[in-house]
């Protein structure tokens, strides 16, 4: 984060499920981190998972945090003019970003299948608290020479994480952090052969075109961060700081989830 920079935060709903007291408690964090600082607070729509987003449920994330008492400085409410917070309104900055990764030769075409993937992918070192560990993708399923594709943007591409590299930072909820690419996590995607980019890329151009200068998000996603400085510096931007809140879990012990609306219920909250 640049030094003297105004705090601007984000809250960022993604509209694939009522919106949990877990979503609501980070949203609280956020809203009251803003507040304390006497910065700003952004509301940024985040459907860019076009199978699982809804439109209806826009309305409804909304609605909910409206009834936990948060508001926001930029992000206008449905109808009015929000859509440069709108994910999905906004594929030509991510489009940039993929091509930008591109020329860097940090990005690749990846024509894996799954069964591929499987058969060689090795286990993550560590498992890491609260985060899913996905098993290391295998280098040898990396291209030796691609040309650029015509259907650039209808292909999957992942970023070229480096070997061994430590990335360090502090949080200001759980502490310092310390992962370690290709032990911790391998190359991830950036983009999605169905048009879109992938989170991890998405919010990083979000937050970068937003001057976002502190991320308030779940600890099950410390790893997700790791991936996103990477992609930070290579995008050639300071990271924001980061606070991780703890995950709230339900009566079983399983972190909460977002639940459907019954079919024909009003998508409007009490």
């Amino acid at each position: 984060m640049p030094q003297n920079a105004p705090y601007r935060g984000r809250i960022a709903p993604t509209p694939s499920g009522i919106l949990h007291a877990g979503n609501i408690a980070t949203f609280k964090t956020a809203f009251e981190r803003a507040r304390a600082s006497g910065g700003s607070l952004v509301l940024r729509i985040e459907d860019i998972d076009f199978e699982r987003s809804k439109p209806e449920l826009v309305k409804r994330c909304y609605a909910d945090l409206k009834s936990a008492g948060l508001s926001w400085d930029e992000g206008d409410d449905v109808g009015g003019p929000f859509a440069p917070y709108t994910q999905s309104k906004r594929l030509d900055f991510y489009r940039r970003a993929l091509l930008r990764l591109i020329e860097l030769g940090l990005a690749y075409p990846s024509s894996a299948s799954r069964s591929e993937i499987k058969s060689l992918a090795r286990p993550a070192v560590r498992r890491v608290e609260d985060c899913e560990v996905e098993p290391i993708f295998p280098t040898e399923l990396r291209p030796k020479n691609f040309g650029m594709p015509k259907d650039v943007f209808s292909r999957n591409w992942r970023f070229k994480v480096p070997f061994g590299e430590k990335i360090e930072f502090f949080d200001k909820i759980k502490g310092e952090q310390c992962f370690v690419s290709q032990e911790d996590f391998g190359d991830f995607l950036v983009w999605r052969k169905c048009g879109a980019p992938s989170y991890e890329l998405a919010v990083v151009v979000d937050d970068i075109e937003m001057q976002i200068t502190e991320v308030v998000r779940g600890a099950d996603l410390l790893l997700s961060t790791a991936r996103q400085i990477l992609l930070y510096r290579a995008l050639g931007a300071a990271p924001p700081d980061f606070a991780h809140c703890p995950i709230l879990r339900g009566a079983n012990g399983e972190k909460l989830s977002k639940s459907r609306p019954p079919k024909g219920a009003p998508t409007q909250s009490a």
